[in-house]
Formats: structure tokens, sequence, C-alpha cells
């Protein structure tokens, strides 16, 4: 090989004496490059959350205690057609329309998902979730099992699903019994209900157990549960 043609010596100063910078700009001479800044990996971009359960799991509990600790994450408000009740906020608890305005969002297509819901609508807008991932927030939305299903079938593997359930069907039981806003008859439709909801547990990624006096447990699971999804190698890329 001709000098021309090989590559260049440049002199490394010893590791115990030289200036940090000086070393680096020698390192860089021999290697015949500059050491990037750029990330050496992309950041993780926002998740979609979807947080699903029988009746009596404690979905609300988890809700705000997740809110209250994390400023990162959205709760998508819902919109719902059903009248404002007393101690409500428009905005906060739900965004309250007309069925005429609700059914206009849905012919727009404004709605990721919605029902009718004892004889009311209740549907997820679009847009807020579009606005808030854009400002790199984690979205979380907190749906029936009949809502999970629906998510299911239009975001397939790109969110991620978490079940919450109770420690055991006596534990459920016992917190609807202790919730005290049942008839008889209602307290057993939920509890069949319940049964039925719970083999759907096989359809989502994650179960987490709310045992009762453990909340803390569970939301520290579920917030493990984003960690380990924001260092996949893969990441889920959801389009709403």
């Amino acid at each position: 090989m001709s000098d021309a043609r090989r590559p260049s010596t440049v002199p490394i100063p010893a590791l115990d004496k030289a200036d940090r910078s000086e070393l680096l700009r020698a390192l860089e001479a021999s290697l015949g490059s500059a050491f990037s800044s750029e990330p050496l990996w992309p950041a993780p971009g926002p998740l979609v959350i979807v947080i699903s359960g029988p009746s009596g799991v404690g979905k609300d509990a988890l809700i705000k205690k997740l809110r209250d600790c994390n400023p990162n994450l959205h709760f998508v408000v819902t919109a719902t057609s059903r009248a404002i009740r007393p101690g409500e906020v428009h905005g906060k608890d739900y965004y309250f329309v007309s069925k005429e305005e609700f059914l206009t969002m849905v012919h727009k297509d404004e709605l990721l998902e919605y029902a009718l819901v004892y004889g009311d609508y209740k549907g997820i807008p679009k847009q807020q979730i579009r606005d808030y991932m854009g400002k790199g927030y984690d979205i979380v939305l907190r749906v029936d099992i009949q809502g999970a299903q629906t998510l299911r079938r239009i975001l397939g593997d790109s969110a991620v699903f978490i079940f919450l359930m109770a420690e055991s069907e006596a534990k459920l039981v016992e917190r609807l019994v202790d919730r005290k806003t049942e008839t008889k008859e209602s307290l057993l439709v939920r509890i069949a209900t319940a049964r039925e909801e719970v083999k759907h547990v096989k359809n989502f990624d994650y179960v987490v157990v709310n045992a009762e006096g453990r909340l803390d447990n569970a939301v520290e699971l579920v917030e493990s549960i984003i960690d380990a999804e924001k260092a996949k190698v893969q990441q889920r890329r959801t389009v709403i």
C-alpha cells in the first residue's frame, strides 16, 4: 500500500494526563470522524393505554391515583348526550352535548368509539386524543368491557390493553355489596355480568389485580407496564 492510501496515524495523549477535550479531539482525528451528540436511540412515542374491567374492581380509584401521580398522562374526557348532573363539570367529567350534536359527531367520523348506554350516547373524541398525543402525552382510556372489545378491533396491537380485576370473586361481590347502590335484582345482574366479563381477560395484554387495601401496588404495576412498553425495541405506534 502506498503512503497516500495508508490512514494517517494521530498520536493519542496518555489517558491519565490529557485534558478530556484534547483526548476526544485526538480520538476523533484518529477515527476520521466526529462523535455524534445525537441520541443513540429515538425517544419513545406516546402510548394509548386502555384500562377496563368488571364493575367493582376499582377502576375509578385507580384512574384517580394515576392522574394525581402522573402529569404526563392525559385521561380522555368522554362525550355524552345525557344531561349534566349536580356537581359535574362540563369538560372535566364529560363533554355534555345534545343527542343531535352527538349524532352529528358520529356522522362526521369524529369519534373513535361510541355506544348507546341506557338510552344515552357515550363516545371518545378523536381530536382530543390527537391533540394530546401531539403534545407528547400518553393517553389513558377508561372503558367498559364492550368498549375495550370495540377499541381492540379498531386499534389492534397499536394500543396497550390492561384488564383490572379483584383478587377473587368473593371480594368483588363484597365490594359491590358495600357500595349500597344496587337493588337486589341489579346486584344479581352485575354479579352475573362480572362473571362473563372476566372471561374476556385473554383479549388483553396485561392483567392487574387491585387487591383490597393495596391500591398503590396496582397503580405501581400499571406505571411499570407503561415504562416497560416505552423500553421495547419494537414500539407500538398508534394512528388516530
